[in-house]
């Protein structure tokens, strides 16, 4: 399956937490840290669930920096 990449910097103290939400939410997206010092991640969004993934990034905004890349 081809996967949407998209990538975000976000709070990197909140790196655990954003993985285990994705983790939780099965088939979402695949969550991965690229540069933790610097808080940057890759969600790999399954083509059929990129409304979900928007909907918890947006969610996600509400409490901490969640900016696309």
């Amino acid at each position: 399956m081809e996967m949407i990449h998209k990538e975000y910097r976000v709070d990197k103290t909140k790196i655990g937490f954003i993985r285990f939400i994705f983790e939780a939410h099965e088939g979402v997206a695949i969550a991965t840290t690229l540069d933790p010092q610097k808080g940057h991640i890759r969600l790999a969004i399954a083509p059929d669930r990129v409304d979900t993934a928007r909907m918890i990034v947006e969610d996600l905004k509400k409490d901490f920096m969640f900016d696309e890349v």
